[in-house]
């Protein structure tokens, strides 16, 4: 089984990426930030609560973040694989995931982390701010918050998997399809 966690800081490209690589390796995706958005839109209790988090630029708590990757882990048991798409987000979501994978019989391939400069991210988020209606990209306090609760918070995640040898930074610059390719080698050296 093909388990990447792909990751990167606020506006990186992980959500565009993952998509392509999905279609190339049929995995499935598990977005955290899509199945929150999904349950802020619909006015579930989950969501109600996820958005006071998301609203300050803060992150979704634990429990409630890895309750929902196992429901989703649980719903495709016959997938080839899953790309982890904003998640983990912490070292203690990593161990937390590892857990949970070692339950279902298997474990994190490769952790592929798009690498982008601070204000190509600002930049970026800003210009979807502008055609995705997402009010966390529209405010640059609330994205500077984002990117600072990433390099504080989420970018230690990074040494745990380069620990167990599971890291591979990719430079996150350039076209959509020149970073795919990029992607796509590394996914292919595995």
């Amino acid at each position: 089984m093909l388990n990447i966690v792909l990751f990167g800081p606020p506006g990186a490209g992980k959500g565009t990426q993952a998509e392509k690589l999905i279609n190339r390796y049929n995995l499935v995706h598990l977005s955290t930030g899509d199945i929150l958005r999904s349950e802020i839109a619909a006015n579930t209790p989950l969501g109600i609560t996820a958005k006071k988090f998301i609203d300050k630029g803060e992150l979704v708590i634990d429990e409630v973040v890895i309750g929902m990757i196992e429901s989703k882990l649980d719903k495709n048991t016959d997938a080839k694989g899953f790309i982890f798409d904003g998640f983990p987000r912490t070292t203690a979501q990593a161990k937390a995931l590892d857990e949970l994978l070692e339950k279902k019989s298997t474990s994190i391939t490769k952790m592929l982390a798009l690498d982008v400069e601070h204000d190509e991210l600002v930049k970026r988020l800003l210009n979807r701010g502008k055609t995705s209606g997402r009010t966390d990209d529209q405010d640059v306090s609330v994205i500077e918050k984002r990117i600072t609760v990433y390099n504080n918070e989420t970018a230690p995640v990074i040494k745990y998997y380069d620990n167990l040898g599971k890291y591979k930074s990719i430079i996150g610059i350039g076209s959509i399809e020149e970073i795919f390719e990029r992607l796509s080698e590394a996914i292919e050296s595995i």
